[in-house]
């Protein structure tokens, strides 16, 4: 179809032609980040001033074409809804319209291919179309006064977990959510790929959809007095952060991505099976699918994808990929271990000496420390099994399964995690500090990769010279539960 003959079926907004962020890559609605996106809604809202968000966001599910039955049934046909025939004289041109509605319409190819998705400035991946549908259930119960708002768990997480929990109740060792993936270019991305074959709920998807659920949630419990932002403020705020003048998470109380784990345990805990159930049932009446017949197969499938759900992503911290900070490729043959493990080793960095707080940060010092280890060295890969930033996320580093370089004469019966920067003096953040003591190890356990009896020890404790992880460190893991004294023989460093 032509793109003038588009115009007559989608809403109409007013964005010049030559002005969607071009730059020396080329034209930027070829590159799928989030701060594109937000540009190219603060476009449209500089060309329409007063336009409501409520507007914007439902004239980008009509872009999207998202007018599924559940969603008509929450939030109405966006064909409909008058509030859009204030529009009807912009145009929205055929380079505009592109970036929209590739960057909105979510599915996989038959490549693995993910698209209707964008890389955010935390380095992880987000859906859009889950993020949009909770946003825009929370400015409609802002305005009707309603809130809590009707509908922002199933358009947002319930429905796509529900089905995807269904479409492998045959194959219970199957995997019923994720996979992750890989952008091509982590500074100009075009096209991510998964790791694996897909499910129903891919991890953008659930990135999104956690997303949505956190600001339609608190833009629909702003009081009557308060106004919601424009669009492009509200993502912004939550995806743009500003981590300056030496801030760091414990300094922040906002909601903000890194933090979309926990916000979202705390609006849907313990409701979450009931909310798929309850959802499945909705999909099942208004869609008409006659397969979900509801037994006791269906109960136990959601119960058991729930549980994976909240091990996964609620459990579990956040996990930046290799390919997402830049790993280079490991340059020797790698050795497995033998899970699970029953030591964790604890070391600080020293250099870099600096806690990192960004994404670009974080991925920098991950980027110096594996040419160190590699290049000065001698070894194969980044020493670590793990490392912590200060950015709120943990970095792959040798992963679960590798032997690592971190522990002399102690590698294959441990983990080696680092925390960025130097903790001789000072501790690192509070947050970093939960991360790595709560949920990583926790993780790790309920995960089948560290023994349930496993032991913590300081990287000082096993090899000579070293005073890792610094004397502020040591003392604060000295008072772990499963951390112990040593009087094994110390091996040279």
């Amino acid at each position: 179809m032509s793109c003038s003959g588009h115009w007559f079926t989608v809403f109409i907004l007013t964005v010049s032609c030559n002005s969607v962020y071009s730059g020396p890559t080329g034209p930027g609605f070829h590159l799928r980040s989030m701060e594109n996106f937000i540009r190219a809604v603060a476009q449209v809202e500089a060309s329409n001033p007063g336009l409501p968000p409520l507007a914007l966001v439902r004239a980008l599910r009509r872009t999207a074409g998202h007018d599924d039955a559940m969603t008509i049934h929450f939030l109405g046909a966006s064909n409909n809804i008058s509030d859009i025939e204030t529009l009807e004289s912009a145009i929205l041109n055929c380079s505009s319209f592109s970036f929209f509605d590739k960057a909105m319409y979510h599915t996989v190819t038959n490549h693995g291919e993910e698209r209707g998705v964008v890389l955010v400035p935390d380095g992880t991946t987000v859906a859009l179309a889950p993020l949009l549908l909770g946003l825009e259930a929370g400015l409609k119960a802002q305005m009707e006064g309603t809130a809590p708002a009707a509908g922002i768990v199933p358009l947002t997480l319930a429905r796509n977990l529900g089905l995807s929990f269904l479409s492998l109740q045959d194959f219970p060792t199957a995997n019923r959510l994720g996979p992750d993936g890989c952008w091509d270019n982590m500074t100009h991305p075009k096209v991510f790929k998964l790791a694996r074959p897909p499910s129903l709920a891919t991890d953008a998807l659930i990135n999104g959809g956690m997303d949505g659920l956190i600001l339609g949630t608190d833009i629909s419990n702003l009081s009557d007095s308060e106004q919601p932002q424009n669009l492009s403020q509200i993502l912004t705020g939550y995806y743009s952060y500003a981590l300056q003048e030496g801030k760091v998470l414990d300094d922040i109380s906002s909601h903000i991505s890194p933090r979309r784990r926990q916000i979202s345990r705390s609006i849907l805990e313990p409701d979450t099976e009931k909310e798929v159930m309850e959802t499945l049932a909705l999909v099942w009446k208004l869609e008409q699918t006659q397969w979900i017949a509801f037994d006791d197969g269906v109960e136990k499938s959601v119960k058991a994808g729930v549980q994976q759900f909240v091990h996964r992503y609620w459990n579990c911290p956040p996990i930046i990929r290799r390919c997402q900070w830049g790993a280079e490729p490991f340059r020797d043959t790698p050795i497995p271990v033998s899970l699970p493990l029953p030591f964790l080793y604890i070391h600080h960095t020293s250099q870099p000496a600096s806690p990192c707080l960004t994404f670009p940060e974080c991925s920098r010092d991950m980027r110096s420390m594996q040419r160190f280890h590699q290049d000065d060295r001698g070894w194969s890969d980044i020493g670590y099994s793990f490392v912590v930033g200060s950015d709120g996320y943990v970095y792959e580093g040798r992963g679960w399964r590798i032997m690592g370089a971190h522990t002399k004469g102690h590698n294959s019966i441990g983990y080696g995690v680092s925390i960025i920067g130097n903790y001789s003096s000072a501790l690192p953040s509070r947050y970093s500090t939960n991360l790595l003591r709560h949920r990583f190890i926790q993780c790790a356990v309920d995960g089948g990769r560290l023994a349930a009896n496993f032991t913590i020890h300081g990287h000082r404790q096993m090899v000579n010279y070293t005073s890792c992880p610094g004397d502020a460190l040591y003392a604060e893991i000295s008072r772990w539960e499963q951390f112990r004294e040593t009087d094994s023989s110390i091996t040279e460093e």
